[in-house]
């Protein structure tokens, strides 16, 4: 690992944000999977969640241009275990739907621990999620369609909570927890080391302030 890289690795870490996360209900279309968590990993999500196929997950990663290397994708049998999940965590989900009692997404305020439901391409968010989620919002929209498609929904809200979290300063200090920071490092940087260590059962091994792997680590 270059010295640069390993700088690099060390600002993405301590941009992200633990408390911020998507929740996918079904989202099946693989492209739009891999749109949803390159936009993650670029407002700096570290963890996401989904109910949906197992098939569809195992084709991430020939369409996600690599974010699924940076975005903890998990996986969850039913919406009321990843609600359940969530609410241990402290999270309040929203769920991008419009109905009656929906608001602007520029309303909430995403400081706050927070997480985005995103509906399946044609039917939208369930009528289960929705019971289940603490609130909806909506994008504002002036044209003859009634939505924008799933992922570029997940953009522009994201956006806004990003917007709202740097002008608090979120960005500013590291937020990851210590150790889970430190094992991603590793991760990041020294993958095939990595992968070594796991299939050994190996702890990891140290680094130096450089970022190099100290001593003997077979």
């Amino acid at each position: 690992m270059t010295p640069e890289r390993y700088r690099k690795i060390c600002a993405v870490l301590d941009r992200r944000q633990p408390d911020l996360t998507v929740l996918m209900d079904n989202v099946h279309k693989p492209h739009n999977l891999s749109a949803v968590l390159r936009t993650c990993d670029a407002v700096g999500i570290p963890d996401i969640h989904a109910v949906c196929p197992a098939a569809n997950m195992k084709k991430l990663g020939h369409t996600s241009g690599g974010s699924n290397k940076w975005v903890q994708l998990h996986t969850h049998s039913s919406l009321p275990e990843a609600f359940a999940k969530l609410r241990s965590q402290g999270i309040k989900t929203y769920a991008a739907h419009l109905s009656d009692n929906t608001v602007d997404y520029r309303e909430i305020d995403y400081t706050q621990p927070t997480a985005l439901l995103l509906g399946a391409e044609k039917e939208g968010v369930c009528d289960e999620a929705l019971e289940l989620a603490d609130g909806s919002i909506s994008i504002p929209m002036q044209g003859m369609v009634q939505s924008f498609n799933v992922s570029v929904a997940a953009a522009i809200i994201l956006a806004e909570a990003q917007r709202q979290r740097q002008t608090s300063g979120m960005y500013d200090k590291p937020r990851l927890d210590p150790v889970l920071r430190q094992k991603l490092l590793f991760e990041w940087g020294w993958p095939q080391i990595a992968d070594y260590c796991q299939r050994h059962r190996l702890p990891y091994p140290e680094l130096n302030e450089e970022g190099q792997v100290i001593g003997d680590w077979r």
